[in-house]
Parts: C-alpha cells; structure tokens; sequence
C-alpha cells in the first residue's frame, strides 16, 4: 500500500512559498532526502488552512482573470507549473450526497475503479474526512499488460486519507479502488513529472479475477495517429503500418494496429488485418488482435 508518511511539523508556508521550495529542492521519491522534503513542503503548505479557499474566492471575483499558472478542471486544480519534477495540484472529492458525483455518477470521479498510477505522488488529507481506498500491490515487470491478463494481486487492506494524513502513492506498484467520502474532502498533491511517464502503462484492474481490465491514458501521440489515419492521410498509413511493427512502445503500435482496422472496408479485412497483427512481433499486440477476432467472430 502507498507509505504513509510521519512528518510532524507546525510550521506554515502559502502557495507561493511552497512552489518556490519545490522548484529549488525538486521531488525525487527515489531519493530519500528529496522525498522529504517535498513532503516537508506539503505538510507546511497543508498548514495553511485558508490559502486554498482564498484562491477560489479571488477567481470567482476576478472575472477578468485568466489564470496563467493555475488551471482548472471537473476535480482538480493545478496549483503550479511542472518545475524541477513537480507541480502541486488540489484534488476535490465529492461524497455521494454531493450534487457533482449525484450529476455525473462515480465514474467520472474514478471512484470504484482499481487502478495504478504510472507516476509517483504525495498525497496530503487537506479537507473534510478525506476518501476512502481498497489497496493491492503487484508486479509491474510481470505485466505485459493486455486486457483479460492475469496479474497475481496482493491484497493490502484499508485506509482512509485523513486530515492531516501523508502518503507517497508508488508508480506501478500501489492500486487502489476509491470509495467517496462521507462528505466533500480535498488532498493536496506533490506531483512527480518525468518525460518517460508517458510512455509508461497505467492500468485499470479487475480485482475479483485478478486481471488486467484496460490501458488507461492514451498518450497524444496515440490520438494523433488515430486521427491522420482516419483522415486517410496515405502519409499516416504509411507511418501506421510501420509503427505498428517497429515502435518500441507496444501501446503505441497497438495504436497502430487499432488505426488501421476501424478504416478496414469490412469485417473480412478487419479480421485479416488483425490475423496480420498476431504474427508482428508484440505480445501485446497479438493478444489483443486475438481478442479482436474473437470479437469480430461472434
């Protein structure tokens, strides 16, 4: 389960004194002296028990305003800019009496969804009762990260992120499926940027079968080729059909693959282009093109 973190500390610091001590002190998890203090910088700014409420009262009364380094979302607001590996961000939890879970449903806030994380993160209780996880560990290396895969999954209990609460989220080891509050919470993130990350697969899981359920976010690139190839940019098929055999990313040539077959003038080409598929060179590939014939066969 993700490390709890003990960092009794009273003293406060705002917004603009925390991003400035990240941006000279960085986040590196992997180094211990880096991870704490960042997670010293959470603890202090999570101190400050109005920065938070100030900042959404002065947009909502600026309406001229158009944040530069603060941008916002459904659930989350980013607090900073990504700076020597970090960028702060406050997560809103609603409860189920809440009226956003009550007007777009649980899904939309990925509460009972197990999943992993393909970055590291500190997470600090801010507000309210905080949000309530199931947590499992698994082997990362192990996964090759098709759909239906089994992934031996270890069952790792409870925890609730309480006020005050310190936790270090660990890329492609910790999953956890999240439960509402009981009434709305807010966390406080320390989020940790590398490049490679989104190269790396994050996944949804069925933990009652003990399997891999999905790839969750699709890279931009992924997009794109989707896009041009629809297009029937001959450019792109070409790039496609290339990149499906040769990229190192198995998502990405999947991608590919999955590009090509929703052009295919029928059935009886898309299940040939995917036979085609089984046979180039990613077991990834192959096992989803073999589930895609399955699918195609009825």
């Amino acid at each position: 389960m993700p490390r709890v973190i003990a960092c009794e500390e009273e003293g406060v610091i705002g917004l603009d004194q925390c991003v400035d001590a990240l941006a000279r002190d960085g986040f590196d998890p992997r180094v211990e002296e880096s991870l704490m203090l960042a997670a010293l910088h959470l603890r202090q700014l999570g101190n400050d028990r109005r920065f938070l409420g100030d900042l959404i009262a002065r947009e909502l009364a600026d309406r001229e305003s158009v944040p530069d380094a603060q941008s916002y979302g459904p659930q989350s607001i980013v607090l900073s800019p990504a700076q020597s590996g970090a960028f702060l961000r406050a997560n809103i939890w609603p409860s189920e009496t809440d009226q956003p879970l009550v007007a777009s449903g649980r899904a939309a806030f990925q509460y009972d969804l197990p999943h992993d994380h393909n970055f590291n993160f500190l997470t600090l209780g801010y507000f309210g009762p905080g949000y309530r996880s199931e947590y499992w560990e698994y082997d990362y290396e192990a996964a090759i990260g098709y759909r239906e895969q089994r992934v031996p999954l270890v069952p790792k209990g409870r925890q609730q992120l309480t006020p005050g609460k310190l936790m270090l989220y660990r890329a492609h080891v910790d999953i956890h499926r999240q439960l509402p509050p009981e009434s709305m919470s807010v966390s406080l993130n320390v989020m940790h940027v590398d490049g490679a990350c989104g190269w790396l697969d994050q996944y949804a899981f069925d933990v009652e079968r003990g399997t891999i359920s999905d790839r969750l976010g699709a890279g931009s690139s992924e997009a794109f080729i989707r896009i041009a190839v629809s297009l029937q940019s001959e450019a792109a098929c070409d790039l496609a059909e290339r990149f499906g055999r040769t990229h190192p990313s198995d998502r990405m040539r999947y991608a590919c693959w999955e590009a090509r077959a929703a052009v295919a003038q029928n059935e009886t080409a898309r299940d040939a282009l995917w036979r085609e598929a089984e046979g180039a060179g990613s077991l990834l590939v192959a096992k989803e093109a073999a589930r895609r014939r399955r699918e195609l066969a009825g």
